[in-house]
């Protein structure tokens, strides 16, 4: 009886070990698609975020949702273009604090997801490939300079905005002070900062 009961135990495990864990199911069969509301002081920015794509990066933008990183936080930069003022891109979040940060992500590529910096991309903002964490930003008209091309690692675009663009124009237009952080940065950092009030998934 002892022999029958071990060789029963040792063929459930066995079956156990050769079925699909109900995790790797759910993951492989995960939504495309997640839409998020931006509800600024403004106004709402409605984002969809390419999870298929940049499952990485749209992953820690929803986790910062969830966990209302973003919350009370704002848009306080806006990158104008010289030649065209009326492009380039606006940039948000937790403005790099500490205590509203999570962990750096790795970096997802245009390389390799496919997606573009277009007009209406949502990307994000980071030092050094690898280092991506609370601060994104929208890009007004086309901006293929941020794309990742042969020894350049370029911006993780993970979505696009599918509604409130006028709203992002808006505040890309907005005042700034003469200063900057950096070099990069002179001119481009809004005077009265767009409060960003909170950011929700809608589905």
């Amino acid at each position: 009886m002892k022999g029958i009961a071990r060789r029963a135990v040792l063929g459930l495990a066995l079956a156990l070990l050769a079925a699909p864990s109900g995790a790797q199911t759910a993951g492989a069969k995960g939504p495309a698609t997640a839409r998020v509301r931006i509800e600024t002081s403004l106004g709402p920015i409605i984002v969809e975020l390419d999870m298929k794509r940049a499952p990485i990066t749209s992953a820690n933008f929803l986790a910062y949702a969830a966990e209302k990183r973003f919350d009370n936080t704002s848009f306080y930069r806006a990158a104008r273009n010289r030649s065209d003022p009326k492009l380039g891109l606006v940039q948000g979040g937790i403005d790099s604090k500490v205590r509203k940060a999570r962990w750096p992500i790795d970096h997802e590529p245009t390389s390799k997801t496919g997606l573009k910096h277009v007009d209406g991309t949502i990307s994000m903002a980071r030092h050094a490939p690898n280092t991506a964490m609370g601060d994104f930003f929208i890009t007004v008209g086309p901006a293929a300079y941020l794309d990742a091309a042969p020894g350049k690692p370029g911006y993780a675009a993970f979505g696009r905005v599918v509604s409130g663009m006028p709203l992002v124009r808006r505040i890309l237009a907005a005042p700034t002070w003469p200063g900057g952080r950096s070099q990069n940065t002179i001119g481009q950092h809004i005077k009265d900062p767009v409060k960003i009030i909170t950011v929700r998934r809608l589905k």
